[in-house]
């Protein structure tokens, strides 16, 4: 579940462009935007109900994912976020991504390099790209254009554009995704 506070807007103020990460079609009557932090334990509930949306739904739904990490509560947030871009630039985000969800209890940078070797990615050059933080302003142009959008907690999202402060079940995610697609 998100954590309550006040919600300061309702609509996505940060349009998808092709410099986001999608998956699903481009031409889905439906697009799901997500802030998540890769460390969060609700952004965890959350990756697996959305990969079974995703299954149900193939044609219905492009998921946008964004990174805003809270890293007041989760330290290494901004570590998995960052090796998740570097993973992007050889494209490879979605599955850095899986995998930090899969792994999220072995989020420290040993573990974040042994991941980036387990999907055959340069480690070396991950790492140093982590390390001298290449792709931070990425992660933080995120997280602000969340700021921007009212998200205040993970996750949160937004269908095609309005924000849904509902639950993330499978099956209220599935009757909004329904309910967009029909207009």
């Amino acid at each position: 579940m998100t954590t309550p506070m006040q919600v300061t807007s309702s609509k996505l103020r940060v349009p998808v462009t092709e410099e986001d990460h999608i998956r699903g079609p481009a031409e889905a009557p439906v697009t799901l935007v997500e802030y998540g932090d890769l460390q969060c334990p609700y952004c965890g509930q959350a990756y697996q109900r959305l990969h079974e949306l995703l299954r149900q739904r193939p044609e219905q739904v492009r998921l946008v994912f964004r990174h805003f990490p809270l890293t007041n509560v989760h330290p290494y947030a901004e570590l998995a976020a960052e090796t998740a871009e570097a993973a992007g630039v050889r494209n490879q985000f979605w599955a850095m991504h899986d995998w930090i969800f899969e792994h999220q209890d072995q989020l420290d940078p040993v573990h974040l390099s042994m991941g980036s070797q387990q999907l055959g990615l340069p480690e070396d050059e991950v790492s140093d790209e982590v390390d001298r933080h290449v792709h931070l302003d990425r992660v933080r142009r995120d997280f602000v254009g969340g700021i921007r959008s009212g998200v205040n907690g993970t996750p949160t999202f937004f269908v095609n554009g309005v924000r849904h402060d509902g639950s993330y079940e499978l099956p209220e995610l599935l009757a909004v995704v329904d309910q967009a697609a029909q207009g």
